[in-house]
């Protein structure tokens, strides 16, 4: 396995949240952060996969054309969008 190094900047909190479960795994920080970036891209690129899958061939085109269908109506009690400016 080929390795890269990368000088890695965190926020001091996320450092030793991550050193304290490190410790807790028995293993050093660089193999935990190490893992737990190969966790957060197979969970991204299997999303990524399923959901092209599930797409097939739709477009946005189609999805649009889906959206002209829906009829027009008030929204439901506190599903309204808020006016511009208001958070």
């Amino acid at each position: 396995m080929s390795k890269a190094t990368y000088p890695l900047k965190l926020p001091l909190s996320v450092k030793e949240a991550a050193a304290r479960l490190a410790k807790a795994d028995n293993v050093s920080l660089n193999q935990w952060i190490a893992s737990a970036g190969a966790q957060k891209v197979g969970a991204v690129e299997t999303a990524a996969d399923f959901l092209r899958k599930r797409a097939g061939s739709g477009s946005g085109d189609d999805f649009s054309a889906v959206l002209e269908r829906v009829p027009s109506s008030k929204p439901e009690e506190g599903d309204e969008l808020p006016f511009a400016g208001e958070h």
